[in-house]
């Protein structure tokens, strides 16, 4: 039976596109492009060997800003990081979201606040699953 979601596509990331899965991702460029009814511009996070973006919010900008210890996009380009689905409240309603974690923490869990060293973008940090993996197709 073809699953809702399929029929109405979207070229942005969605939380049911994860499928409850918790890729990691390696960040290829941040763009603004004309989002939604209103076509208001948005910063657009897309990654590395994967089609769709994802639509930044506040929330999720700042977490990549905690993350790389830096709010330049060009310095998040090549840095790893796991995306999730959970609920947030929105128009006093319950939606799906996407959020952000660390990809996996290095020793203490944090990250030194000078730029980031690019990271490799073909293993996790334990290597045994490659950050484009094709088992969550987005």
């Amino acid at each position: 039976m073809p699953n809702i979601n399929e029929a109405f596509p979207s070229k942005y990331l969605k939380a049911s596109d994860l499928n409850g899965a918790e890729p990691v991702v390696a960040i290829d460029r941040v763009e603004f492009e004309p989002v939604g009814r209103d076509r208001e511009m948005k910063a657009v996070l897309y990654f590395k060997g994967k089609d769709k973006g994802l639509v930044l919010n506040k929330t999720n900008a700042t977490k990549i800003i905690q993350l790389t210890g830096s709010g330049m996009t060009e310095d998040w380009a090549g840095f790893r990081i796991k995306l999730f689905g959970t609920e947030t409240q929105y128009g006093g309603d319950t939606v799906d979201c996407i959020r952000i974690k660390a990809a996996a923490p290095n020793g203490n869990g944090t990250r030194a606040a000078a730029k980031p060293k690019p990271q490799p973008e073909w293993h996790d940090e334990d290597h045994s699953e490659p950050v484009d993996s094709d088992s969550v197709p987005f």
